[in-house]
C-alpha cells in the first residue's frame, strides 16, 4: 500500500483546521473564526484508494504560524517546527481572501525544504475576488517546486484535486493506523477541545485566548453514561465573571453545547459539570501547561 504523513501550515485563520476536517470526512480539529484557535498538532488519518492501489494518509494540523512571547506560544511554535521535520509532503494553506505576503512566500521556501513535495493551496475560492485570486494563483506559480491548487475547504471545492495530488506522491509503505481510525488523540484530548471551541464561539473577543481547560475527572459508568468534570482556566477575576455570565447563563451556554457535541462524537449520553478558575498567567506556568497538555517534551 501507500502511505505517508503530510502536515498542514499556514497563517491563523487560513483554514487549516476545517481543510482537515473535510480531507478526513469528520471532525477531528476544533474550528472557530477566531486566529490562534488550534494550540496543538492534530492527527487525521484518511484512507482511500488510487490506481487501485489502498492508501493511508496521514495529516497533521498545526497551530497558526505566529510569534508570540509566552510559554504556551514557545509550545505552539515549537509544534509547527518538530511537525514539518521528516514528513513526505508539505501543504501550505493561504488565505485566498487576502493579497499573498511576502511574509507567505518566506515561509513557502522555508519549509518546502522540509519535505519531497510541497503543495501550496489558495484557500476560500469560493469567497474570494475572481481578480484577487487570479493575482495570487499567477504569483504562486512563478514560484518554482510547488505544486499550486485552488480549493474551498467549506464547499469541498478541488478536494478531490488536492487528494490525488497528495496520493499520488505518496511511497510504498506500511499501514500505520486501523482503517475505522481517524485521530490518534483520545477522547479525553478531545472532550477538553470541543469545550474550548464553545468557549471560543461564545465568549468575547478579548477573553478566549487566556482560557485554558483542565479536565479533572473523565470517566465512564456501568449504566453508559460519560462523567466529565473540568476547570476551565482564565487569567483575570473580570474574565471569570463574563465566562460565568448572568446567572450562570454563559457557563450554561457553554456547557450545553458542549455536551451536546461530546454525546455525538461517542455516542452515548454526557454528564458535564464545568467549573471557572483564576489562574493569573498560567500561559507562562510550566507545570500547569504540562497539566493542560501543552507539554514541550512530547514534541
Amino acid at each position: 500500500m501507500k502511505s505517508g504523513f503530510i502536515t498542514i501550515l499556514g497563517k491563523p485563520n487560513a483554514g487549516k483546521s476545517t481543510l482537515l476536517n473535510t480531507l478526513v470526512g469528520q471532525k477531528v480539529s476544533i474550528v472557530s473564526w477566531r486566529p490562534q484557535t488550534t494550540r496543538n498538532k492534530i492527527t487525521g488519518i484518511m484512507n482511500g484508494e488510487y490506481k487501485g492501489e489502498p492508501v493511508q494518509a496521514i495529516f497533521i494540523d498545526t497551530p497558526g504560524i505566529y510569534q508570540g512571547k509566552s510559554l504556551l506560544s514557545k509550545y505552539m511554535e515549537d509544534s509547527i517546527n518538530t511537525a514539518a521535520v521528516g514528513v513526505d509532503i508539505i501543504i501550505y494553506v493561504l488565505d485566498g481572501e487576502k493579497r499573498i505576503h511576502t511574509d507567505d512566500l518566506s515561509n513557502i521556501e522555508k519549509y518546502k525544504k522540509s519535505a519531497a513535495k510541497t503543495i501550496v493551496v489558495v484557500n476560500k475560492m469560493d469567497l474570494a475576488p475572481r481578480d484577487m485570486m487570479v493575482q495570487n494563483l499567477t504569483e504562486l506559480n512563478s514560484v518554482e517546486g510547488i505544486a499550486v491548487i485552488p480549493i474551498s475547504a467549506v464547499k469541498n471545492d478541488n478536494i478531490n484535486i488536492l487528494v490525488e495530488e497528495v496520493f499520488k506522491d505518496l511511497k510504498d509503505g506500511e499501514q500505520f493506523y486501523p482503517e475505522d481510525m481517524i485521530t490518534d488523540k483520545p477522547l479525553r484530548f478531545m472532550t477538553a477541545e470541543i469545550i474550548r471551541e464553545k468557549a471560543l464561539i461564545f465568549l468575547q473577543e478579548e477573553i478566549p485566548h487566556g482560557i485554558g481547560v483542565e479536565i479533572l475527572n473523565y470517566s465512564v459508568r456501568e449504566d453508559g453514561l460519560t462523567s466529565v468534570e473540568c476547570d476551565v482556566i482564565c487569567e483575570r477575576d473580570t474574565h471569570k465573571a463574563i465566562i460565568i455570565g448572568k446567572g450562570g447563563e454563559m457557563l450554561k451556554r457553554i456547557s450545553t453545547a458542549a455536551r451536546k457535541e461530546m454525546e455525538k462524537l461517542i455516542g452515548d449520553r454526557v454528564y458535564l459539570k464545568l467549573w471557572v478558575k483564576v489562574k493569573p498567567n498560567w500561559k507562562d506556568n510550566n507545570s500547569l501547561l504540562i497539566n493542560l497538555g501543552y507539554n514541550l517534551k512530547d514534541l
